[in-house]
């Protein structure tokens, strides 16, 4: 029997959990459980799957002397998108306000949050941990990020042996972390089952809520189009001085495939296919930019995190002060780094922000029914970011490309 893909399973779970909310809301107290459950599995799981993937992601970034001229100019381009990207989502998110002026729809979700306020300066001192261990333990995800990254790049400079040994260690960390993170998503319909029949039964408003969510995703595909159909063309027309309409056409395969497999890592191979054929990069370049962007360059989703964050701090009513936005810029950069190409990664690095600037996890519970769409938009975001990349870079190298 052919087995039912998640995301079909993830949309009747999200069907089922609304009928039910609705006919049957006394059950409630039966089901929720299975929610709690699910999104406590997440937290569980982001402070290991963070620290080994930023270990494991620094050292094959810095080994075997890539990190040269392509190198820097590779993760300075990739740096720059995301940066852009991240303030297109704040800019977007405080412009439009999809979640202002609607705190009465998350009343029974949390009673009440309050954030924490720091001058800048004492936020960036504090990122250097007093203690990792303490750090570790209490989920403190800007002091972890940064000994993370520390960590992997110091195992770069070691012996030869010792080297070795730590990059198999944490690769092996890593992906036996994966292997967990993806066992807890093979469990997403039954735990947002949980979490939307509570949300349906003890919401008075559905159509408020359904028309706060559908302001939340036109302002993440506002944001994903500005990026895609403005931002990343510009510099491959002036920095590149490649023909963007050439390059999307050239790349219009691996982009479908990421759409529709909300992938990065699953796209790759056709990606450097059809940047290799179609677009004229070299395998030099192209078998060293696109898996390095596939890890580091994750535009669509840091655009989308910063506004989940924003969306969320308006429904609570939460004014963010000019540190706490320095903490979600900071944190969707650095988490971006450590997201998994895979389908939903995102329900784990909107923890780790939400962790860093004290948000209430139980706010997941309005995002994650409608992600899916939206992970397919980010996921082909991402990909045409790393498309956007490898070909700047080939021409800043001199290579005579096909799409110019």
């Amino acid at each position: 029997m052919r087995k039912i893909p998640l995301h079909w399973q993830i949309v009747i779970a999200l069907i089922t959990a609304v009928i039910c909310g609705i006919f049957f809301p006394d059950t409630v107290e039966y089901i929720d459980w299975v929610g709690i459950v699910f999104l406590r599995a997440l937290q569980m799981i982001v402070v290991p799957l963070v620290f080994c993937s930023l270990i494991s992601g620094v050292t094959n970034i810095g080994s075997g002397g890539n990190l040269g001229r392509i190198g820097t100019k590779t993760i300075g381009f990739y740096l720059l998108t995301s940066i852009i990207a991240i303030i297109t989502g704040l800019l977007l998110v405080n412009v439009f306000k999809p979640g202002a002026g609607t705190s009465h729809l998350i009343e029974n979700l949390a009673k009440s949050t309050e954030l924490t306020s720091k001058p800048i300066g004492e936020t960036l001192i504090e990122i250097i941990p007093i203690n990792i261990i303490d750090a570790l333990a209490s989920g403190d995800m800007l002091s972890i990020i940064l000994f993370a990254l520390l960590f992997g790049f110091f195992i770069t400079k070691i012996k030869s042996g010792y080297r070795k040994t730590l990059e198999h260690f944490f690769q092996g960390a890593f992906e036996v972390m994966m292997k967990i993170t993806l066992f807890i998503i093979r469990f997403a319909p039954i735990g947002i089952f949980g979490i939307v029949v509570k949300v349906v039964a003890e919401q008075s408003d559905l159509i408020g809520l359904a028309s706060c969510l559908g302001k939340f995703m036109l302002v993440v595909i506002l944001g994903l189009a500005i990026h895609s159909f403005l931002t990343l063309p510009v510099l491959l027309k002036f920095i590149g001085k490649i023909n963007p309409l050439k390059h999307v056409k050239s790349v219009g395969n691996a982009l479908l495939t990421a759409f529709s497999t909300a992938s990065s890592n699953a796209t790759l191979p056709l990606t450097m296919e059809c940047i290799e054929d179609n677009a004229g990069v070299s395998n030099k370049i192209s078998s060293f930019t696109l898996p390095l962007g596939a890890t580091i360059n994750m535009d669509g989703t840091a655009l989308y995190e910063l506004v989940v964050v924003g969306f969320v701090a308006q429904l609570y009513g939460i004014d963010l002060t000019l540190s706490q936005q320095f903490i979600i810029i900071l944190t969707a950069l650095l988490s971006s780094i450590g997201t998994a190409g895979v389908p939903m990664a995102s329900y784990v690095t909107m923890t780790i922000i939400f962790s860093a600037v004290g948000l209430p996890f139980e706010a997941m519970a309005l995002i994650i029914p409608i992600d899916r769409p939206l992970d397919m938009l980010r996921t082909a975001t991402n990909v045409f970011g790393d498309t956007c990349g490898a070909t700047i870079i080939a021409s800043s190298e001199g290579e005579k490309l096909k799409i110019i």
